[in-house]
């Protein structure tokens, strides 16, 4: 994947005056929604410029051999618009030990999860000038060409994993025009190409081992990447924070300047517990459109060929240059790599599946916390391991889609 994206073009004036998703850089982040008697800015007017400047070259002079070499990466493949502000991050003492950390990992011959240069993915995908929503992950997958980078996002043709499907029910319950992906798909790129920050708590796991680098140092890492979008972000986004430890991450966000979501865990181990129903991807579309307007409206569609706005979505497709603009509050059609469940179902069709999708297992019990960490562990090798047959929950849930599709 390459790590520089080509410049994309703006959308076209002939829907002025629809609710357009991601457009234009400069209406999102140019200002916020003029207040009555208030000068409005000139139309075509530049995004302001970024308030750090940052010189890489002569920071990456400064460091110390050793620094040199155990920041190759982040050098390399950390988008400059998060270096800039987390430079003093990967040289603090904690930093440096992960990193230590996970090169006796690489020279051990542990397969590590995900590959080196999608660690930072997220980054490039969602520069931190362009962000409009962060939705807060855990772990990341440890199977095979599954993590890249994104939280609750996997590569194709892996199929989405039972928190992802319960996410495609939850827009679909918000936007009835939403269509998950064809083939159960689960690559969400599209999202973090419109400003959606994808991160995980942890940014690497070795193989087949969940949480196996907890506790390493990158919980204060991402949290620091977090606090930096809660500080530099001035006009408000919005934090989408499902689960307990997602809740204690922007615990210290300020919530008279950003929109703080909370609810229990897509997890089929809570979803039935509040998620379906909690409204979450139509209230952070509200939030953003009240705040700077119809242009800040985030299309949830993951079909590059369609919109939850009934039109053809004004942004680049994967591998391009990301739009900086628009968010959507209206209806979600998008197809990708994503999953099947409601396609062509009607509301009482979506709400057995929705039912269904949440029996996981007989003996579960149905006020377990999600956020119990052998649950949490479970769900993980679970979320990998959710195309072997003998896994409960995803046969439930195979049953479910394919009775649907029949009647």
């Amino acid at each position: 994947m390459s790590l520089k994206r080509s410049a994309n073009t703006s959308s076209s004036p002939a829907a002025a005056k629809k609710p357009r998703a991601n457009g234009s850089i400069t209406s999102f982040f140019g200002a916020p929604k003029p207040k009555e008697g208030a000068s409005t800015p000139k139309a075509g007017a530049p995004p302001p410029p970024p308030t750090v400047k940052f010189n890489k070259e002569k920071w990456v002079s400064s460091l110390t051999a050793e620094q040199k070499e155990l920041l190759q990466l982040e050098i390399n493949t950390l988008d400059e618009s998060w270096l800039a502000h987390l430079k003093d991050e990967v040289v603090s003492p904690e930093f440096l030990n992960l990193k230590r950390f996970l090169k006796k990992e690489k020279e051990s011959k542990a397969i590590i999860f995900p590959p080196e240069n999608d660690i930072y993915s997220w980054s490039r995908h969602t520069p931190l000038h362009t962000v409009k929503a962060v939705i807060l992950g855990q772990d990341p997958y440890h199977n095979f060409n599954q993590a890249h980078g994104l939280c609750f996002s996997v590569r194709p043709p892996t199929k989405a994993p039972p928190s992802l499907k319960n996410i495609y029910i939850g827009i679909k319950n918000d936007y009835p025009s939403f269509e998950a992906p064809p083939d159960n798909g689960g690559l969400l790129t599209p999202w973090a190409e419109r400003g959606v920050l994808m991160l995980n708590t942890c940014l690497t796991v070795r193989a087949h081992n969940a949480n196996s680098h907890a506790n390493r140092g990158w919980e204060r890492f991402t949290q620091k990447a977090i606090d930096t979008v809660a500080r530099v972000r001035t006009r408000g986004v919005v934090f989408l924070a499902w689960g307990s430890p997602a809740a204690k991450r922007v615990a210290a966000v300020n919530k008279q300047r950003h929109c703080v979501l909370q609810s229990v865990h897509p997890s089929p181990l809570s979803a039935r517990n509040g998620f379906f129903t909690n409204g979450h991807f139509k209230k952070c579309n509200e939030w953003l459109s009240e705040r700077y307007g119809e242009d800040a409206l985030i299309d949830w569609s993951l079909d590059p060929k369609k919109s939850i706005f009934g039109q053809k979505p004004a942004v680049a497709t994967i591998g391009e240059e990301k739009q900086e603009g628009p968010l959507a509050t209206s209806k979600l059609a998008n197809k990708g790599p994503l999953d099947t469940v409601a396609k062509g179902t009607d509301e009482a069709s979506i709400k057995t599946i929705t039912t269904a999708v949440t029996v996981t297992t007989a003996n579960v019990d149905p006020l377990c916390d999600e956020d119990d960490l052998d649950a949490l562990e479970a769900l993980a090798a679970a979320e990998d391991d959710f195309s072997a047959p003998n896994v409960e929950t995803v046969t439930k849930e195979e049953v479910i889609v394919e009775q649907v599709k029949k009647d």
